[in-house]
């Protein structure tokens, strides 16, 4: 007698006696068609937070629904912690406002360089947003750099050719407005791919191997989210020094109506084929920096 239970990551076939059956091991069974390659064990995903406002945001409940356990490194309030990146699947690296080479104020970021260069060494998928991307730029062997301009509000992205091939980043529809937040770039790490661009910043994303992606973008942000950036008093006072209608808050707010559906459901499909890639085969890779 063969019986079906359904559980978090997905129905599986059982005997009478209710022990799983060899054949249905790391499978999704539905009436005896094998419908898909799933894995049994629930993932650990580290991430790296410098920031109480820049987090996951709309990424967040795509991971719970997957099924991920997530454990956060707070660097802003524990800037000494030696996380072993070896214990979890995969690692995200978030924003923040300080820069790559400003070690000396903040010695965590070269703690998170070396983190992310073993994730990448032993083919954990690796995601950068913001800060995060300079960051595994940087443990690529990549420069970064100031930017000529700052980009702050909602910019064109677009997909390089290598882009609309890449299995995220063919979730664009063509040239996006993208909500950004920075004044650093990066050039495109050694053996990666440039997957996009924008008239302002030329290296706007990039993938390394088949498993690590920077983004200068921010594609996690919702409409509250955006809001609570704006009243955050180091953005605060990063507008009110600037000089240029682009980056304020009241045109920024007025953009993000206009934008933010787009942009939460391109993230959607982007982010979950990056989850995808935890049931991938892992692949060890030398980086090119060591």
């Amino acid at each position: 007698m063969i019986l079906l239970s359904l559980c978090a990551y997905g129905t599986i076939a059982r005997n009478y006696s209710g022990s799983p059956l060899t054949e249905a091991h790391g499978y999704t069974i539905f009436f005896g068609n094998i419908l898909q390659n799933h894995s049994l064990t629930m993932k650990r995903l580290l991430v790296f937070q410098h920031v109480p406002h820049e987090i996951l945001g709309t990424f967040n409940p795509l991971l719970k629904d997957a099924g991920f356990r997530i454990r956060y490194v707070n660097f802003g309030r524990t800037p000494d912690e030696q996380p072993n990146v070896d214990k979890y699947d995969g690692l995200i690296v978030l924003g923040g406002p300080m820069c790559v080479d400003q070690s000396e104020k903040y010695p965590h970021l070269e703690t998170e360089i070396g983190a992310i260069g073993t994730a990448i060494e032993h083919g954990k998928p690796v995601f950068g947003i913001c800060l995060g991307a300079q960051l595994i730029a940087t443990a690529l062997g990549a420069r970064v750099y100031r930017n000529p301009v700052k980009e702050i509000g909602w910019y064109d992205v677009t997909p390089t050719p290598d882009g609309e091939r890449d299995p995220l980043f063919s979730s664009f529809d063509g040239t996006q407005k993208i909500f950004q937040w920075h004044g650093d770039t990066f050039d495109i790490p050694a053996d990666a791919v440039h997957l996009a661009t924008s008239p302002d910043c030329t290296n706007q994303a990039f993938r390394y191997g088949d498993r690590t992606y920077g983004l200068q973008f921010h594609l996690e942000v919702d409409g509250p989210l955006v809001q609570r950036w704006l009243k955050t008093p180091v953005h605060t006072k990063e507008l009110d020094a600037l000089d240029d209608d682009r980056m304020n808050a009241a045109r920024i707010l007025a953009d993000t109506p206009r934008y933010i559906d787009k942009t939460t459901d391109l993230g959607n499909r982007l982010f979950g084929e990056f989850i995808r890639l935890f049931s991938s085969r892992v692949r060890r890779v030398t980086l090119p920096s060591r």
